[in-house]
């Protein structure tokens, strides 16, 4: 059978094994097509396609529930399970999502996005399943990655203590984006070099099975007492102090053995673990070599590996040139990542500062309390992580950092709309910022506009965020921006005023331009320090204000501009712009931007009709 004759987990379990070779290759050659169009998550769906066949093949989908972890390897599990036909439109816009999402399939038994997550939410499934007397199974397959995160652990103890009937596939490839870091990642280094454990598994299977007589009887014991034997060669037992019984290693790309061990989980009535060595890349010589570069790529050339277009001016890179240039003249500056060194820009501070870049791995609560503690020590701590991760830390940012004054300076890129869709959107930083005490929001422009912010940041008291988009997009360079105090008139009208922040101010600039044409002069205002809120300005304006924001409108800047005229008791005609409901578009960010009104035509459409209605 051939890939576009599977159309369900029944298919490709009809599928002869000794076709399931030609099968992984076509899967593989339609992922890497669709996903040199599209972009998408590369590497990482490459090194999984052995695994997801016999994961297809041992479990009975939907009626047994897979959880995938952060869920960007979900490519090959798309093309297995009736949505093949779709898939040419992974992660464009009003297409398939590059995410699992329950709406989009019953196969997909949780949405995911951000990881961590997936062995709890399992946990929660397994559960529901055991109270209404059900007997399907429950899986979560989790990348070695998401165990830098606190949340697996949570899971573990908690399924492990409880003896639920739950199966973790571990999918050890030794990556996240980047190269893992810390301890467990040494720790399960340990397992993989055991391939002792491999060969001897093999070797001693097949002698036993040829000794006359006794054979068969003493290879049946040897497989009861395999566990003990194990030992020998991969002595380690974290996940059995867990409570897990533990299977593996085992080689990823050997689907038959795959098999047989998930049919051997599925037969015992406790907490498994297996463990499975995948290669990340796999098949694809090019992501091989650059595994880290294909994780997550944009639209390819499949010769070369290159991406099609070069972007423009990176903001993530331009703050580690800065932190650079710091650094060389101050000891004490230092940057924390999780596990996102490369997303955020911060490989140049790492390759000069290596002893003062702290990549604590998928554990965005441990980065903000350890910068705290740095702060607390004397250091000057940068915390590089997209708006989308950060809201995983709200509770460490008011305790540790807010309530205690410290300065500690968070680099908050991937701000505003994000073509990785609903679980990556990066619209809410400014709504939950904005309820932090002693904190200061500045969001820039331009890649010279966030060097001079970075230099002020540095200098204060207190915390500072810094909210910033992937690419400078502004075709003029904005000059320095001095301390960040007032907000700036960027054209002077008789018309309505306009507040905007960030790099919506683009678009609003140009819908400006539109109404100026249709007889409508607006004045126009950008807020670079957009916490706490420029009381002087605001008091300027004495006629209808219009605010317009990349972000939720709950919580946001419109939200603040109307508190500060009601609590100063100014009644005026307020209009606010943004985002109204959860954000569930993905796809390019311009096409989503005219989705919500938020381009130059539907912004400036908005304040034609409300200003009609006045």
């Amino acid at each position: 059978m051939h890939l576009n004759e599977i159309h369900s987990s029944a298919d490709v379990r009809r599928v002869p094994e000794k076709e399931l070779d030609v099968l992984a290759a076509e899967m593989r050659q339609r992922i890497i097509d669709v996903v040199s169009q599209n972009g998408g998550h590369l590497a990482s769906n490459l090194g999984v396609v052995e695994l997801t066949i016999a994961l297809h093949r041992a479990f009975d989908l939907p009626k047994d529930q897979i959880v995938f972890d952060v869920g960007h390897q979900c490519y090959a599990h798309k093309l297995l399970s009736g949505r093949q036909n779709e898939f040419s439109t992974l992660r464009r816009f009003e297409g398939m999502a590059g995410f699992p999402r329950r709406e989009e399939s019953d196969c997909d038994a949780f949405d995911t996005g951000h990881a961590s997550t997936a062995i709890s939410a399992a946990v929660g499934l397994a559960r529901a399943r055991d109270l209404e007397g059900k007997h399907n199974q429950v899986v979560a397959v989790v990348g070695d990655g998401a165990l830098t995160g606190g949340m697996c652990y949570e899971a573990l103890n908690d399924a492990g203590s409880s003896k639920l009937r739950l199966i973790v596939v571990l999918n050890d490839n030794g990556m996240s984006i980047s190269p893992n870091v810390g301890s467990v990642s040494r720790y399960l280094t340990r397992m993989r070099a055991g391939k002792g454990w491999f060969e001897a598994k093999r070797a001693i299977s097949g002698f036993m099975q040829k000794i006359p007589g006794i054979g068969m009887p003493l290879y049946r014991l040897s497989r009861r007492i395999k566990r003990h034997i194990r030992n020998v060669f991969v002595p380690d037992r974290l996940f059995d102090a867990f409570g897990f019984q533990y299977l593996g290693p085992v080689d990823g790309s050997d689907i038959q053995e795959l098999e047989r061990l998930f049919e051997r989980a599925k037969q015992l009535d406790e907490p498994v673990l297996i463990h499975v060595v995948t290669q990340k890349g796999r098949g694809y010589a090019k992501a091989e070599d650059h595994p880290t570069r294909l994780h997550g790529t944009p639209p390819f050339d499949v010769d070369t590996g290159e991406p099609l277009e070069k972007g423009g001016p990176s903001m993530g890179a331009a703050a580690a040139e800065e932190l650079c240039r710091m650094a060389e003249k101050d000891p004490n500056i230092a940057v924390i990542t999780a596990a996102m060194m490369t997303g955020t820009g911060m490989t140049a501070f790492a390759r000069k500062f290596p002893d003062r870049l702290y990549d604590v791995g998928i554990a965005e609560e441990h980065a903000v309390t350890m910068a705290a503690g740095l702060a607390a020590g004397g250091a000057k701590p940068f915390v590089a992580i997209y708006d989308t991760f950060m809201q995983r830390a709200y509770d460490q940012l008011l305790h540790d950092v807010c309530l205690q004054k410290l300065p500690v300076v968070f680099l908050v890129d991937r701000a505003g709309l994000s073509e990785d869709g609903t679980t990556h959107q990066g619209v809410y930083g400014l709504s939950y910022f904005s309820t932090l005490p002693n904190m200061t929001v500045l969001q820039p422009v331009s890649c010279t506009e966030l060097r001079s912010m970075i230099r002020w940041a540095v200098k204060q008291e207190g915390p500072v965020v810094i909210r910033y988009g992937k690419a400078d997009r502004t075709e003029q360079k904005e000059e320095d921006c001095g301390t960040f105090g007032p907000w700036k008139w960027l054209r002077k009208g008789n018309g309505p005023t306009v507040l905007c922040v960030g790099d919506i101010c683009h678009e609003v600039m140009k819908a400006a331009d539109i109404l100026s044409r249709e007889g409508i002069a607006c004045s126009v205002a950008r807020a670079a320090k957009v916490i706490p809120y420029d009381e002087n300005l605001l008091k300027e304006i004495t006629g209808p204000i219009i605010t317009v924001e990349e972000g939720t409108l709950s919580g946001g800047f419109g939200s603040a501009v109307c508190t500060d005229l009601a609590m100063r008791n100014k009644r005026l005609p307020i209009l606010r712009i943004g985002l109204h409901d959860a954000c569930t578009t993905q796809g390019c960010r311009d096409k989503q931007l005219a989705a919500y009104s938020l381009d130059a035509q539907g912004i400036a459409r908005q304040i034609r009709e409300w200003r009609t209605s006045l």
